[in-house]
């Protein structure tokens, strides 16, 4: 039975380990697209417009969000980010699943959003404060400056853990990946993911009366 796609929604603090199990959940089922922000930023050497980023100007940014066209933005380093609707609009409804790498700010608008019923939200936490330090220092990615902004931040971002549908603490990597993809498979048989359920239970009443008055 053919389904509608899922908005996958999958936010944790810098560290807790959210980019990996994205990856994970990728390479598990690679149907499974990321979202492609738009940007009012320039672009990088290297980006590519619709692969890395839509890159709009400014005036068309604000025209979509006045218009409805954005599932979320923010004004982030004076440039605007956002995740265009249509897009996501024309995936879920081939059934293809559409993965959101975000905040809870980002998450919350999404949620409230035209496509709300079809959004699954995952929050994943750290199994300690000292650990979540730990892997930011272990990864390497970061000065010890940026590594302490990112530990300030983190307890803002853990503070909105409930509101999301699914929390998940990021103890082992392997277990986490495995509760993530049963939390996926089950959403995807979610009624409001099923289009055709109606009429299907329809043909069933049909049957049975028929076999009723034989």
């Amino acid at each position: 039975m053919p389904r509608r796609g899922l908005l996958i929604v999958l936010s944790s603090p810098s560290g807790a380990g959210k980019s990996t199990l994205s990856s994970r959940l990728r390479a598990w089922d690679p149907t499974i697209a990321f979202s492609v922000s738009a940007t009012t930023r320039s672009p990088r050497d290297g980006e590519v417009d619709g692969a890395d980023y839509h890159f709009t100007t400014e005036a068309a940014f604000k025209k979509l969000v006045a218009d409805g066209g954005m599932l979320e933005h923010a004004h982030v380093f004076g440039n605007f980010y956002g995740s265009p609707r249509a897009p996501v609009e024309a995936a879920i409804g081939q059934g293809c699943d559409i993965l959101f790498d975000i905040d809870w700010q980002g998450a919350q608008q999404i949620k409230n959003s035209a496509l709300r019923d079809h959004v699954l939200s995952i929050f994943v936490l750290p199994p300690s404060i000292s650990e979540l330090h730990r892997r930011l220092i272990e990864r390497g990615q970061d000065s010890t400056d940026v590594i302490d902004k990112r530990m300030q931040k983190s307890w803002d971002e853990i503070s909105h853990w409930d509101g999301y549908d699914y929390v998940l603490i990021n103890d082992d990597l392997d277990a986490t990946e495995d509760r993530l993809k049963t939390i996926v498979s089950a959403e995807r048989l979610r009624r409001s993911q099923q289009p055709d359920l109606v009429d299907h239970v329809r043909k069933l009443q049909t049957e049975f009366e028929e076999e009723e008055g034989t």
